[in-house]
């Protein structure tokens, strides 16, 4: 399997994923057509699908020009989506399986940062879309902390430490200096932004991440933490500590750093 990142718009990303054995090819999260279908005639493929991890406009903002161009393509997403992603012909409910090739992937439901959330799995690579991000996660927007919580860390979570987390913004940078702020004592934190910082000042991105790197400085995936639980107690006195709890303090926090 090859992933191609596709930089859109301000600070997405799409990710062309490539059966190398038969040339044909899946985008995940096409939210412009134009760079999308440069890479696409660039790498010499044959596009079979589109592959959404939700239904906001800046990720799904280039299906219908791709229609336009390939009217066959198969467009995925989930079956609590129907109507809000265009052009959509598949609709995952249960253990479906995505073929691309002779690529197997699968997926699983991630509700929080909507609804229809989901996490698109192919061999060791995860490509999470707005609901797990390098040293962060989405905006409550459709769902609740307790799905989200859910979502990171028991379900996306499971997966191998190695798994290769691809997600869908570049906010990497932002996010884990919110993270220093909220655990200001730990070390994996400040020496991944110097990594961060060095590679934003030689214009490259920061996808992806891994899941063993995210355990040890996402504050979302770190509710065991006592500096973390600190900060929240200094947040919100009253709050249990439940994982849920914490992450509802930590997020509203974000929303607001």
């Amino acid at each position: 399997m090859k992933v191609v990142t596709i930089p859109c718009l301000r600070d997405n990303y799409a990710y062309l994923i490539i059966c190398e054995a038969t040339r044909q090819a899946g985008i995940i999260d096409p939210s412009e057509f134009s760079p999308v279908w440069k890479v696409i005639q660039q790498q010499g493929i044959t596009l079979v699908s589109i592959l959404n991890t939700h239904h906001h406009w800046d990720h799904v903002g280039g299906n219908q020009q791709l229609l336009t161009k390939l009217p066959d393509l198969k467009v995925v997403g989930h079956h609590s989506d129907r109507g809000r992603i265009p052009g959509q012909t598949h609709y995952l409910e249960g253990d479906e399986t995505i073929n691309i090739g002779q690529l197997r992937g699968t997926w699983t439901h991630n509700p929080g940062h909507t609804s229809g959330a989901i996490t698109y799995y192919f061999e060791e690579a995860a490509f999470t879309g707005d609901t797990l991000f390098a040293a962060g996660c989405g905006r409550l927007f459709e769902g609740t902390p307790g799905q989200m919580h859910h979502s990171i860390n028991q379900v996306i979570g499971s997966f191998p430490d190695h798994t290769q987390i691809y997600f869908g913004h570049e906010y990497t940078q932002n996010n884990l200096e919110f993270a220093q702020s909220v655990e200001p004592g730990n070390r994996w934190i400040q020496t991944k932004l110097e990594e961060v910082r060095q590679l934003r000042r030689s214009g490259k991105g920061t996808t992806p991440s891994t899941l063993e790197s995210e355990k040890l400085t996402n504050p979302f995936m770190r509710d065991h933490s006592p500096e973390i639980q600190n900060t929240v107690k200094q947040q919100d006195p009253s709050n249990n500590l439940s994982p849920a709890s914490i992450l509802r303090v930590i997020r509203r926090m974000k929303d607001n750093y």
